[in-house]
């Protein structure tokens, strides 16, 4: 739901962008690719403790995960392996971006918080091998009360505010509800199918 939202209301600073990438030259898999770079920075500032700073940059990634898409419907270039470098990317990214953070909390002699990451990140896999299982056997699958935009914005929001604990305990518990969500709705639709 918030991710319909956030690229509807978003599309009027996303375009400009697009337009401005397609002038360079650039293809909408170099954007791609230009993303986790970014991304790949701010773990890096996670890592040695800038989490405010890093917050804030975390917004420009997410900006640049949504201007590929908006390129590639601009150029009407929208492809199979696009669609698959996008996704797979967005799972490295959200990796580096908690290993930064891992990074930072084990220098901290931080349990908690480290227990706290695994257990996220478990849940984050868990929520996309969900929706690609389901795929895979035929069924639609996007409902979840945490997909990964939904994650990003909590981390960032904790990142700026300075209350990383509490974001992490949300990503910790509601990744995993979102996993067991899934599994209940494919469990569902399987159902329903088979009567059918």
């Amino acid at each position: 739901m918030i991710t319909k939202l956030v690229r509807r209301y978003t599309t009027w600073i996303l375009e400009p962008i697009a337009r401005f990438f397609i002038r360079l030259g650039l293809s909408p898999n170099d954007v791609t690719i230009l993303g986790l770079l970014l991304i790949s920075g701010v773990a890096a500032l996670l890592a040695l403790g800038y989490l405010r700073l890093a917050g804030v940059l975390m917004l420009i990634g997410a900006g640049a995960d949504g201007v590929d898409g908006t390129m590639a419907r601009m150029l009407g270039r929208s492809s199979r392996f696009g669609a698959f470098l996008d996704s797979t990317l967005d799972r490295y990214s959200e990796a580096v971006t908690l290993f930064g953070l891992f990074v930072y909390f084990l220098r901290q002699g931080n349990q908690e918080a480290l227990i706290l990451l695994y257990v996220a990140i478990v849940g984050s896999l868990m929520v996309s091998y969900t929706r690609a299982r389901a795929e895979g056997v035929g069924l639609e699958c996007q409902e979840g009360f945490l997909t990964r935009v939904e994650r990003v914005i909590v981390l960032m929001i904790a990142l700026i505010v300075g209350q990383v604990r509490i974001g992490l305990w949300l990503l910790a518990i509601l990744s995993q509800l979102t996993a067991l969500q899934r599994i209940y709705v494919v469990w569902k639709a399987s159902k329903a199918q088979e009567a059918a």
